[in-house]
């Protein structure tokens, strides 16, 4: 040890964050042999008393006189390391979680983003099951309580929204000081507290997958009274200190007027959201809350949106028909894969894309439409008495087999490479295992596409099949 302490000493002189075992492990790449591997342990104490004879002071905490029924806090917490899955898909979540700081009594709703919609929601659900509301609310320096006036200073307002939560439940607003989470101690403590205590529920369980939010809510919410149960005597002196609860509850709606683009989009809390192009001009009603927008003109919906933190929708039937003819404009859309309706599509299009770039973003051949073409009669004979209305189209024709060329006749054969291999399936071939082209078409679900090849019934690829 005396052959690396003076290194290590002068080390922790310039540098006194280094971790002891860092520190070891340097000294000896730079001595091999200079001490034993083992001696990490006494290393270790030689730093710990280094540090308490020479080295900086440590953070002081103050405890704080807690009054029963005095003040509520508020805060978000990241949940998604403790893997939970709704209906086996991940499910991306925080806590909105709130404490009684004189009793330790907590509450927890999961939510989708840190937004003023799941601070009403959480909030009140918390007041609720506390049994009545306290004279402070107390929340961090958050966009959702405050607002920066001017890039200039620093200074900060409270939101009107905030402002009219509080003065619905007849609270005294607070926040923390700009940039001093420490002032909301308790709550960011417990925080950690809370999800150390789910995560071994969760071990318990043998399952982190639930069937809906609203059963894994239930699972957060029994967590947060049994704790409360156990805290005892504290938690029923300060529900006694409690005001009672406002006659009902603040609404947790907002409605946003806004103007619809030329991209048949509105914007709604600086995000764009589609609606029929028929309305671009008007003046819609946006009506949000934590999970969707829903878009109103004169009273009547004319769409729905699930609400996604720091993204905007955009839905493929408000904008196809004029995305039909204007072909070129897929390439490079913004909202481009917001257009595909379900992930075959967006397969399809990227095999096809590899395919020959330039054409992959050309209309859907004839074959593809679902539906006569207007002012145009079924050329072919009329079908007799042994072919069935639902039989294929080359049936219905007459003919023995399907013709694949009429799918890309008069295009620019953007199908090409996989031409010859559709058309040896439709002759009985079969599919060519190699190739997903032909399967990916076939699981678009598209009546035109299967009757013109010949392929059915559809098939998905989520089976794996």
């Amino acid at each position: 040890m005396k052959a690396i302490w003076a290194d290590a000493e002068q080390q922790l002189k310039v540098n006194p964050g280094l971790e002891a075992q860092e520190l070891f492990e340097e000294l000896l790449r730079q001595r091999p042999g200079a001490a034993a591997p083992r001696a990490l342990r006494t290393f270790r104490r030689r730093v710990a008393q280094w540090r308490r004879k020479h080295g900086p002071d440590i953070e002081v905490f103050f405890p704080q006189v807690r009054e029963p029924g005095k003040s509520m806090q508020l805060d978000w917490t990241e949940a998604n390391q403790l893997g939970v899955t709704i209906a086996g898909r991940p499910y991306p979540h925080k806590l909105c979680h709130s404490i009684l700081p004189y009793s330790n009594a907590e509450w927890a709703v999961p939510c989708q983003s840190e937004s003023t919609c799941s601070l009403i929601a959480g909030s009140q659900d918390a007041y609720q099951e506390f049994g009545g509301v306290t004279e402070e609310f107390q929340t961090d320096q958050s966009s959702t309580a405050t607002h920066q006036l001017c890039q200039e200073r620093k200074e900060r307002v409270y939101n009107d929204r905030y402002l009219a939560l509080c003065d619905h439940l007849q609270v005294r607003a607070r926040t923390t000081a700009v940039d001093c989470p420490d002032q909301n101690g308790d709550i960011e403590s417990m925080n950690g507290h809370l999800k150390r205590r789910l995560e071994q529920k969760l071990l318990l369980r043998g399952s982190r997958d639930f069937k809906s939010e609203e059963a894994y809510a239930a699972f957060v919410a029994a967590l947060c009274r049994e704790l409360n149960r156990r805290r005892g005597g504290k938690v029923v002196e300060e529900s006694k200190c409690l005001r009672p609860l406002p006659a009902g509850r603040f609404p947790e709606t907002e409605e946003v007027t806004a103007r619809v683009s030329c991209f048949a989009t509105v914007r709604v809390k600086k995000l764009p959201f589609s609606v029929p192009a028929r309305l671009i001009g008007a003046l819609v009603q946006a009506l949000v809350n934590e999970k969707t927008v829903r878009i109103l003109y004169e009273g009547k919906e004319v769409a729905r949106h699930p609400r996604t933190p720091g993204k905007g929708r955009v839905h493929y039937r408000h904008v196809i028909k004029w995305l039909v003819r204007k072909p070129g404009a897929f390439a490079a859309y913004q909202f481009r894969e917001d257009l595909f309706p379900r992930p075959v599509f967006r397969q399809a299009h990227e095999r096809l894309q590899a395919t020959d770039e330039g054409r992959a973003d050309r209309p859907l051949p004839a074959g593809a439409r679902t539906g006569p073409r207007p002012g145009r009669r079924h050329r072919g004979r009329r079908p007799g008495p042994t072919a069935a209305r639902g039989a294929p189209a080359h049936a219905r024709r007459g003919q023995t087999s399907p013709r694949p060329a009429d799918a890309i006749r008069g295009h620019d054969h953007a199908l090409r490479p996989e031409h010859g291999q559709l058309r040896r399936a439709a002759h009985g071939g079969g599919l060519m295992s190699h190739d997903p082209l032909p399967i990916l078409l076939r699981s678009l679900r598209l009546p035109a596409m299967a009757e013109e090849y010949g392929i059915s019934p559809p098939i998905s690829l989520d089976t794996g099949q």
